[in-house]
């Protein structure tokens, strides 16, 4: 079902968007007014962004770079745990998963875990550092925008994206190229979360 989409329009300018993310930007926006800003939520100027591929303090990892606005997910930076979490089947082996997504990692994390039976994701979900708790297993892209970034050089880990009953998509960071894997192969998993800014 395709979200209910509101178009504001001014002088010549026109925005379209999903009623969702235009509720939330109100709500934002009164809160914004009406309470006294808070550490997490301040603006980040760009000399506080550390390069690619370099730890961000506070955010549980190392910078994976930016991601632009996908469908209903804004704007935000991929941060990638700083290390693995084992090796780790994928699991549901001949079951189809509503985890399809191949660019949201938290969405397909969510599917899993609410299925049960899925190690690799659940040991992304179980990660924390520098107080987050929010990781997840990442979808194919977001493992892909890792080897662009040379963030992962070598192994074979697992993304969030299935790609049939019996198979999901991995990354194979030494080769540089996406394959897929019998969801009962133990790969390796590395946790990211989103940072929105």
């Amino acid at each position: 079902m395709k979200p209910e989409m509101i178009t504001l329009k001014h002088g010549d300018t026109t925005i379209k968007m999903p009623a969702s993310s235009l509720a939330k930007l109100a709500v934002a926006s009164v809160f914004a007014q009406v309470l006294p800003p808070a550490a997490n939520v301040q603006p980040i100027g760009k000399a506080d962004i550390p390069a690619v591929g370099q730890p961000w303090p506070g955010q549980g990892g190392i910078n994976g770079g930016f991601i632009p606005v996908h469908g209903d997910v804004p704007a935000h930076y991929l941060i990638f745990a700083d290390r693995d979490v084992g090796e780790h089947e994928w699991g549901g082996r001949s079951t189809e998963s509503k985890a399809v997504s191949r660019h949201d990692g938290k969405a397909n994390t969510d599917t899993l875990i609410a299925e049960g039976g899925h190690p690799a994701a659940e040991a992304a979900r179980a990660h924390q550092a520098d107080g987050h708790a929010d990781f997840d297993l990442p979808a194919a892209s977001q493992l892909y925008q890792a080897w662009v970034h040379g963030l992962i050089t070598e192994g074979a880990y697992w993304s969030s994206s299935q790609r049939s009953a019996c198979c999901a998509f991995t990354m194979l960071f030494a080769g540089g190229y996406q394959d897929f894997y019998g969801k009962g192969i133990e790969l390796r998993v590395r946790p990211v979360r989103r940072f929105f800014i």
